[in-house]
This record gives C-alpha cells, sequence and structure tokens, in this order.
C-alpha cells in the first residue's frame, strides 16, 4: 500500500484542483472578484489548519522558527499562492477553466527543466525511467503546443442546463466561444502561462524547503498564513471598492469554501506529502489528468463550449 500512495495523492490532487477552476470560473461569471477571492481563500484555509496545527505540532513549533526558514516559505508563499492565485484568477476571468487546465499541461516541462538545473533530478538518457521521462516531457510539450496553436471543431456541451454558469442570453455560448478566440483568450493565456511558470518555480522551491524542513504541517500552516497577508495587501490595493467585498449565499461563497478548505487546506498538505515521497517532478506529471477533467466539468457544469485542439 505504501507504494501506491503518492499515486492516490496525485490523482485526488487532480481532481480537487479540476473542481477548482470549474468552481471559481462559476463564482467569476456570478461578480466575485478574483483578488478579493485568493484573500478569502487563504483566510479560510489558516482558520481550518492553525487550530488543527496548534492542537498537532505544540512541540515542534520552536524548530520553526529560523528566520532564514522563514523567509523561504514567505517567499514560496509569494510565488507560489499570491502571484500565482492571483494570475490564474485574472487568466480565468478573460477565458475559460479549460483553457487555464489547458496551459497547466507545461507544468511538468518547466517544473522538470528547473529540477534538472538545480540538480534536484537526474536524467540517464541510458535508463528505461530517463528515456520515459524525457518522452513523455517531449509529448507533454507536443501536447501544449497543439492545443495553442490548433483550433479545431466546436464541441457541443455535454450539458446545456448550466448548473452553476451566470443568467445569459440566447446567444452567450456563441459569443464566449468567439471570445477564446480573440484579445481576452490571447491575454489571458498569457498570464495563464506567467502563472504556470510561478508555478512551477514554487514546486521547486517547495521541495527545497521540505527537504531542509521535512514537517509538512508546520510548512503548510505558514505558507497559509503569509500567503493571507500578502493576498490582503494586493486586493486592497486592486479593489478599493469594498461592497464588492461582500460574500453572498450563492457560487461565491461555494467557491471561497471549497478552494479554502479543499484546495488551500488540505490539497496544499497533499502535495507537500507526495512531492516529499516522490518530488516535484512527480507530482506535475499527472497534471493533463486536471485538463481531462476540466473539460468534462466545464462541459456539464458551465455549458462551455470546447474547441478540438485549442
Amino acid at each position: 500500500m505504501d507504494g501506491r500512495k503518492p499515486y492516490i495523492l496525485a490523482i485526488m490532487i487532480r481532481v480537487i484542483v479540476a473542481g477548482m477552476f470549474v468552481i471559481n470560473k462559476a463564482a467569476m461569471d456570478h461578480g466575485l472578484n478574483g483578488f478579493v477571492f485568493v484573500f478569502y481563500r487563504q483566510a479560510a484555509a489558516s482558520l481550518l489548519l492553525l487550530p488543527i496545527a496548534v492542537v498537532l505540532e505544540r512541540r515542534n513549533a520552536k524548530s520553526i522558527m529560523s528566520s532564514a526558514l522563514l523567509f523561504k516559505i514567505f517567499v514560496y508563499a509569494l510565488i507560489g499562492i499570491t502571484v500565482t492565485g492571483n494570475m490564474y484568477n485574472v487568466s480565468l476571468k478573460l477565458t475559460s477553466a479549460t483553457v487555464l487546465a489547458a496551459s497547466t499541461n507545461s507544468i511538468p516541462v518547466i517544473t522538470f527543466c528547473l529540477a534538472l538545473l538545480l540538480r534536484m533530478e537526474e536524467l540517464k538518457l541510458r535508463n528505461p525511467s530517463g528515456i520515459a521521462k524525457l518522452t513523455g516531457v517531449a509529448l507533454c510539450l507536443a501536447g501544449v503546443l497543439v492545443i495553442a496553436l490548433y483550433a479545431g471543431e466546436l464541441l457541443s456541451p455535454v450539458n446545456h442546463h448550466r448548473a452553476f454558469a451566470a443568467p445569459t442570453h440566447g446567444h452567450a455560448s456563441a459569443t464566449a466561444a468567439k471570445t477564446l478566440m480573440g484579445a481576452a483568450w490571447i491575454k489571458g493565456t498569457f498570464v495563464a502561462v506567467l502563472a504556470v511558470l510561478a508555478w512551477s518555480m514554487s514546486l521547486v522551491l517547495q521541495a527545497a524547503v521540505l527537504k531542509e524542513f521535512p514537517n509538512k504541517m508546520l510548512v503548510t500552516v505558514a505558507q497559509c498564513l503569509f500567503s493571507t497577508v500578502q493576498s490582503f495587501l494586493v486586493a486592497v490595493v486592486a479593489e478599493r471598492d469594498f461592497s464588492m467585498w461582500k460574500l453572498r449565499l450563492d457560487i461565491s461563497l461555494l467557491a471561497v469554501v471549497y478552494s479554502g478548505f479543499l484546495v488551500s487546506g488540505l490539497n496544499y498538505y497533499l502535495q507537500a506529502w507526495c512531492i516529499e515521497m516522490k518530488g516535484p517532478v512527480f507530482l506535475t506529471a499527472w497534471t493533463p489528468l486536471t485538463f481531462i477533467l476540466t473539460i468534462f466539468c466545464s462541459s456539464f457544469f458551465l455549458g462551455e463550449m470546447v474547441h478540438l485542439g485549442r
């Protein structure tokens, strides 16, 4: 069973992330501000994890108080949560859940290259595992290029009765599909690429932090607390109309609870656990699964029209 743990964790992480893309897109279509959302998400995660950490890790709390280690976690939180989360939401607002999930398919390639440069990963071309790694990276990169450059046939939504999408006019689906091909799609895709770069860097940095300090719970709590403060400052600057900070009892609240508890709370802990066992490259190798799940879920729940290719 121990040998299966990393695979089970990786699949669970991908399923949770796919759900995040779909629910977050629905919330933003209903008017939730992306910068405010990141703050609420991280605050919810901190409220969940801090009491658990106090109960379970009181004896180990002093060992994390190294200023150098705290600075590394601060930088990781800034890059991997605050910057990445806000850029993901900007991209999500301009494009769709499917486009954003497609861009994440380049994460294995970028993470693998960074891990090689930092000598955290080895590539032995005479070894079957090394050949498999290189082949996987090449296929992943080829798939990303096809998705980015080729626009094939338009696939109709699986479910025309949208569960989460905001009310739209009758021609909204066609308009949304055209938007993906226009200026908004280009801007959103560019922002998504920047988010992917930041996320890949954060995964490599997280692996280094866990190698130095393997207490996953304390690292996860610290990064959530740091990112809560960071994202609050970003949100205050980006959205000064405090009427936009009000949460309603709709999909917006569901998105905050889901992303705060399952993504920033549980998922980041599972991610740290998986990276500790198998490294950052193994975790990112499962990223295409999120794309497949997001295509189906966004089509079924949001009624998105997906291009076969782009």
